[in-house]
């Protein structure tokens, strides 16, 4: 894939269907932009219509993950209409992380604040370097990050999100990791290589039952329990009819490495 090494995302495919988009304007911290949304919008959605892809790394250049919205922009521009319509597509752009069917795994490095950190807590899962450091402190300039504060609560409890959100305090990489916010914590130079490990094991399950779980997980989690699991008994169900099940169950009786259609 060309890429124009000058635009706000780089983003590669490789032979496995692993999408590369990594954020790319490391003079202004790789921060959300109007620009920036608009191209990680673009590149979620060409993941989205290609049936075989099979997992994206967000990434970013530089010192810092992401710092949030830009804010000189968000100020040249103070006016309601502006500003619903910037959180629109934000909110846009991160429930359409959870809508695809591959996994999105983050690989932070340097600082993700405000809407970078929402951003990390939005993909379903994170690789930090030691030198990571999270935190959603526009309370420092009177702004509560209202809508990081929707996936950062979904990750972590909620006392330690709402003492992060009131006091706009960060936290370090293995903190992070403690309070569910990523998944892993390595040196900066092992990042990759742990990157790897896990799409690796991704790579080695069926993209079908990856799907149906995915979209299972993030859906039943907004309903009571009951519906929970009527639903989750009901993917379940589809689940187990389809070909890759009847042949992972079918190698366990036999005692072989099962033959994924398709993989």
């Amino acid at each position: 894939m060309i890429n124009d090494f000058s635009a706000p995302l780089l983003h590669s495919r490789d032979a496995r269907g692993v999408y590369t988009l990594t954020l790319n304007r490391p003079a202004s911290f790789n921060t959300l932009s109007e620009d920036m949304l608009a191209a990680l919008q673009a590149a979620l959605d060409a993941v989205a219509s290609d049936p075989a892809a099979r997992a994206v790394v967000l990434a970013a250049q530089g010192k810092a993950f992401c710092a949030g919205h830009n804010l000189k922009e968000m100020r040249a521009q103070p006016e309601l209409a502006y500003y619903q319509k910037l959180f629109a597509q934000c909110t846009r752009m991160m429930l359409s992380i959870q809508a695809l069917p591959v996994p999105v795994l983050a690989r932070v490095q340097g600082v993700a604040t405000a809407a970078g950190c929402q951003l990390v807590a939005q993909c379903d899962l994170a690789v930090a370097g030691t030198d990571a450091s999270f935190g959603v402190n526009g309370i420092d300039v009177g702004l509560f990050c209202a809508t990081p504060s929707v996936p950062l609560v979904r990750n972590i409890p909620a006392k330690q999100a709402m003492e992060m959100l009131l006091t706009g305090g960060f936290i370090g990489a293995e903190e992070a990791r403690a309070r569910g916010l990523v998944n892993r914590v390595v040196a900066p130079q092992d990042m990759d290589a742990e990157i790897e490990r896990l799409l690796l094991a991704i790579l080695s399950k069926p993209r079908e039952a990856i799907a149906m779980g995915k979209a299972l997980f993030y859906q039943q989690r907004e309903t009571g329990i009951a519906a929970a699991y009527q639903l989750a008994g009901q993917t379940m169900a589809c689940n187990m009819v389809h070909p890759v099940a009847q042949e992972g169950v079918q190698a366990f009786i036999d005692k072989r490495t099962p033959q994924w259609p398709a993989l």
